[in-house]
C-alpha cells in the first residue's frame, strides 16, 4: 500500500508534465502543417521531373545548334 503513495504523486507529476509539453508543441508551431511532409514526397518527383525536362530540353537545344554546325 505504501508503493501506491508514491506512484500518485509520481503520476501526476508525469501527467503534468505531459501537458505542459504538448502546450509548448501547440504555441511553437509543430502541429500547424500535418500532411505537409507526407505529401512532400510526391512533390519532390515533379520538381525533380521538370528540371530533368529543363535541362534535357537544353540538352536537346544544344544537340540542334551541333547539328547545324556541321551542315
Amino acid at each position: 500500500m505504501e508503493v501506491v503513495y508514491w506512484l500518485i504523486p509520481i503520476v501526476l507529476f508525469v501527467g503534468f508534465l505531459v501537458v505542459l509539453v504538448f502546450i509548448w508543441m501547440a504555441k511553437s508551431g509543430q502541429f500547424d502543417d500535418l500532411d505537409g511532409a507526407a505529401n512532400s514526397i510526391f512533390m519532390e518527383d515533379d520538381e525533380f521531373d521538370l528540371k530533368q525536362k529543363s535541362s534535357n530540353s537544353s540538352e536537346d537545344a544544344a544537340d540542334t545548334e551541333q547539328k547545324q554546325d556541321l551542315k
